[in-house]
């Protein structure tokens, strides 16, 4: 299939200001002026749907290899391409650990054939230890797109510098992202407050997130160094945050669907689907994530997708933490801050595509003539979350249940149908 024709579709591309109703040519994979249909032309009736920019979601767990039982490679990119997602930053708790430029090139092997551009994260300290630098500069020969040591603090500050030192030389220049979180503090199941003490179980108090927040902040702005903080939860890290854009610190920041549209509330149900690290926060925290996104100060929404199966997740207090979210991840962010009046859909659309494009300093968040042809089909839909119906490996979803608003009705990367809702 080389040419695509999708017609009377709205299109929606926030970079190049355009939001109009027209005709989206596709040809040999790229966006393309306008051209002769023929018979190798694939047309699509876009009436009623947005064409945007396909997404790029920054925080994604694949679980390939070692734990292909969740997940693997090629069901992950399903599930995101389901999800409007054509591309991905999957991170490096895999078994074995991303460390080597073996375990690099294996994943990329692995995702030539995926239906999403898969970009992999490699790892800081070997094991993701916190003790023992890595060979950053091995592992970028062999094809990684960024560092971090995931759902885990570097415990060697020096470790952490040197690493963000190494990024950020020009022949590198790829982002560091950080889990922040001081050990020490954490290691609880839900949030602490009322809901861990109702529920007789540890809790992670929100200081845990915010002394990793203020560790990793002041590292950006004493060596002059860009930082990326995933995943924020809390009200202080993203007042933190603000005030570190305010003094003209290189911080980018991301939060996740489920801390916009969930609480800690939900864990009075003492189901795990719903357990995740940094666990829910409370109503403060929820409106403080959405005002921070509303203001600028968090840049991108990601989803922190962590799939386990039914078996693990089937005990409340000692499941592991994680929720699934590329296939939701829109239609949540739609129906919180679109319909809650927050942000415009090309606001939207910029957190989801155009700043993730350019904190992973790769291509994407445009649908300008000769760019790749990466195209979500979206439409204004009332849709019910069915775990079931989902398209990866597991269903530890925290919108199970869910009335949503928005839905993904085709996807395309590279020029190449890869999720239609129709077919």
């Amino acid at each position: 299939m080389n040419q695509l024709m999708i017609r009377d579709v709205r299109i929606l591309d926030p970079v190049n200001e355009v939001d109009r109703i027209g005709t989206l040519w596709i040809r040999e994979g790229r966006i393309a002026e306008a051209f002769e249909p023929d018979g190798d032309t694939v047309v699509i009736d876009g009436a009623g749907l947005t064409a945007a920019p396909g997404l790029i979601d920054l925080h994604v767990h694949l679980r390939d290899p070692g734990q292909t039982e969740k997940e693997d490679i090629l069901s992950g990119c399903r599930a995101a391409a389901a999800g409007g997602v054509t591309q991905l930053l999957a991170m490096p708790n895999t078994r074995p650990a991303v460390d080597t430029p073996e375990t690099v090139r294996y994943i990329l092997e692995k995702a030539k054939n995926a239906d999403a551009r898969v970009h992999v994260v490699g790892a800081i300290t070997k094991g993701l230890g916190g003790h023992e630098a890595t060979d950053i500069g091995a592992l970028y020969e062999a094809g990684i797109a960024a560092l971090s040591d995931d759902g885990v603090p570097v415990l060697d500050t020096s470790i952490m510098v040197a690493a963000m030192q190494k990024a950020a030389e020009a022949e590198m220049d790829i982002p560091v992202t950080a889990h922040c979180e001081d050990p020490y503090l954490a290691g609880g199941k839900v949030n602490e407050g009322a809901v861990s003490r109702s529920l007789g179980v540890k809790g992670m108090p929100c200081a845990a997130e915010d002394a990793g927040t203020a560790r990793e902040l002041a590292l950006a702005e004493s060596y002059h160094l860009p930082i990326h903080i995933c995943h924020v939860s809390t009200a202080t890290s993203a007042a933190m945050i603000r005030a570190a854009k305010q003094r003209g610190v290189r911080v980018t920041a991301e939060t996740a669907p489920h801390y916009l549209m969930l609480t800690e509330q939900e864990l009075l149900r003492r189901d795990a689907d719903f357990r995740m690290n940094p666990p829910l926060r409370t109503e403060t925290d929820r409106l403080a994530m959405i005002e921070a996104l509303r203001d600028g100060t968090i840049d991108a929404i990601a989803t922190d997708h962590a799939p386990h199966t039914p078996q693990e997740k089937a005990d409340f207090v000692h499941a592991p933490n994680g929720s699934i979210g590329m296939e939701t991840s829109f239609a949540a962010a739609y129906t919180v801050l679109v319909e809650g009046n927050i942000l415009t859909e090309g606001e939207l659309i910029r957190k989801m595509s155009v700043h993730p494009a350019r904190i992973l300093r790769t291509y994407g968040g445009t649908l300008a003539v000769g760019t790749p042809a990466d195209v979500m089909l979206y439409r204004k839909e009332a849709w019910t979350v069915d775990p079931q119906k989902l398209h990866g490996k597991s269903r530890n979803t925290p919108f199970k249940g869910l009335t949503l608003a928005a839905k993904v009705k085709m996807t395309i990367y590279g020029g190449r149908i890869v999720f239609d809702e129709w077919r």
